[in-house]
C-alpha cells in the first residue's frame, strides 16, 4: 500500500474520532442542561392551589351527560347544559371543600322518575373522582348528594324554558330568584351549622 492511501485512511479515521467526540460532548452538555433544569424546578418554592369554583366547574361539566340526572338544583338555568351558557351558573347547587390534597363535595339534584337513584349516585361518585383527580391530582374523599325532587322526563321537558325566554324575563324573575337564593343560603347555613356541631375538624387535608 502506498503512502498516499495510508495517509488518506489516517485522515479519515482522525476525522471520525473528532466527530464522535464532538457528538459525545454535545450529548453530555444537553444532559447536563436538562439535569440542571430539573433540579432548579425541584428546588423552586411555590404552591399550586385551586379555588372552589374551579372544582365546582369540573364537577358540573362532568355530570352533564349522566342518564337520569335532570339537573343540579339551585342554578338560574333549568338544566346543566343550559348553565354552561353562563359559566358562573354551572357551579350553582354544587358546594365543595377544597384542601391541598383532598376534596369533599355536597350537592342537591333532581332525578328522573323511574331511574335507579343508587346507580346514578354511584356513577356520579366515580365520574367526579376521576375527573377531579385527572385534572388536579386531588383526591375526592366524600360526595354527598341530596335528592330534592324527582320528575318524569315529560314533565321536566314541559316545564323547561328556553334560555332566550329566561333572559327576556330576567328582570321580572330577579326578585323571586333572590328570594329563592336567600332561602337556599339559609338552608345551607343551617346544614353547615349542623355539620360544625357534628364535627369541628375540616373534612379535607
Amino acid at each position: 500500500m502506498d503512502n498516499k492511501n495510508m495517509g488518506n485512511k489516517n485522515f479519515d479515521a482522525n476525522k471520525a474520532n473528532q466527530s464522535s467526540s464532538s457528538s459525545l460532548n454535545s450529548s453530555s452538555t444537553s444532559s447536563s442542561t436538562n439535569s440542571n433544569s430539573a433540579n432548579n424546578s425541584n428546588n423552586m418554592r411555590g404552591e399550586l392551589t385551586f379555588d372552589d369554583k374551579v372544582i365546582q366547574k369540573i364537577i358540573g361539566i362532568a355530570l352533564e351527560n349522566i342518564d337520569g340526572l335532570l339537573t343540579v338544583d339551585g342554578g338560574f338555568f333549568s338544566n346543566i347544559k343550559d348553565k354552561l351558557v353562563n359559566s358562573d351558573d354551572v357551579t350553582s347547587g354544587i358546594n365543595t371543600e377544597v384542601g391541598k390534597k383532598q376534596v369533599a363535595v355536597d350537592m342537591d339534584v333532581v332525578v328522573e322518575y323511574g331511574k335507579d337513584i343508587e346507580n346514578i349516585y354511584d356513577e356520579m361518585k366515580d365520574l367526579i373522582a376521576n375527573e377531579v383527580n385527572k385534572m388536579t391530582h386531588l383526591d375526592v374523599i366524600e360526595v354527598n348528594v341530596n335528592v330534592v325532587d324527582i320528575k318524569t322526563r315529560e314533565d321536566y321537558e314541559a316545564n323547561r324554558e328556553t334560555v332566550q325566554d329566561k333572559l327576556s324575563n330576567a328582570t321580572e324573575s330577579t326578585g323571586k330568584f333572590a328570594s329563592k337564593q336567600a332561602d337556599k343560603a339559609k338552608q345551607s347555613l343551617n346544614r353547615g351549622q349542623e355539620k360544625v356541631k357534628d364535627n369541628m375538624e375540616p373534612r379535607v387535608e
